[in-house]
C-alpha cells in the first residue's frame, strides 16, 4: 500500500497535536500555511479546532478557501474537529458566512457555553469503534444531519460526530487524548478511497 500524506491546516488552533497523532499511527503529515503548501500532493486534510472565525478569515485572506472547497467537493477526505466541524457545516445557527460548507450538517456553535466550557466523557462511537474518550472545549454540536450524513456519536442527545462520504467531523478533540482510533478511522477512509 502506498504511503499516505495528510495535510494539516496550520493557521491557528491545535494542529501540532493532530500531527503527533498521525505520527503515532505511522502517517506522514505536512502543514498548510499558504497556497503554495496546498499545492503539494496530499491524500487527506485535517482542519483542527481553534477559533473558526479567525481560521475562516485567514482561509479567505490567503486564497485557500476556494481551492480547499473544490478538492473536498471532488472527494478529498477531510477530518474537521471542533472549529473544523463548524467550517465544514452547510448551516451554522445564527451565522450567514461563506464557509467551506461541504457537509450536510446544521451546527450550533459554542453550544456548550462558558458554564460547560470544557468537559471529558467517554461515549460509543459508531462503525464498531466502541467507547471513545472525548474532550470538549467550548465545543459546538450538530443540531441535525441531512442527505447521506451518518451520525457516529452522541452525548446527552446531541450529535458530536458524523460522517458524510469522505468527510468526518467531531465536536470533541480526539487529538488531546492518547487514543488513536478516531485518527485511524480517518486514515481508513483515505485508504478506502485510494483503493
Amino acid at each position: 500500500m502506498k504511503k499516505i500524506r495528510v495535510a494539516v491546516l496550520a493557521l491557528q488552533g491545535a494542529f501540532i497535536e493532530h500531527e503527533k497523532m498521525l505520527e503515532k499511527i505511522g502517517v506522514e503529515s505536512f502543514e498548510i500555511r499558504q497556497l503554495s503548501d496546498w499545492n503539494q500532493p496530499k491524500d487527506g486534510l485535517i482542519i483542527p479546532g481553534g477559533e473558526s472565525t479567525t481560521q475562516l478569515k485567514l482561509l479567505k485572506d490567503l486564497g485557500l478557501l476556494e481551492p480547499i472547497q473544490k478538492e473536498i467537493s471532488a472527494g478529498l477526505p477531510v477530518f474537521g474537529t471542533c472549529a473544523g466541524l463548524i467550517l465544514l457545516a452547510r448551516e451554522v445557527k445564527d451565522e450567514q458566512f461563506d464557509r467551506i460548507s461541504t457537509m450536510d450538517i446544521d451546527v450550533n456553535r459554542n453550544a456548550y457555553g462558558r458554564q460547560l466550557g470544557s468537559f471529558y466523557t467517554e461515549q460509543e462511537f459508531g462503525d464498531g469503534l466502541g467507547l471513545v474518550p472525548m474532550t470538549f472545549i467550548r465545543a459546538p454540536y450538530i443540531n441535525k444531519v441531512s442527505g447521506d450524513t451518518q451520525v457516529l456519536a452522541e452525548v446527552d442527545g446531541h450529535i458530536v460526530a458524523a460522517r458524510e462520504g469522505n468527510q468526518l467531523v467531531t465536536a470533541f478533540h480526539p487529538e488531546l487524548n492518547e487514543d488513536t482510533r478516531v485518527h485511524q478511522y480517518f486514515v481508513n477512509i483515505i485508504n478506502k478511497r485510494a483503493a
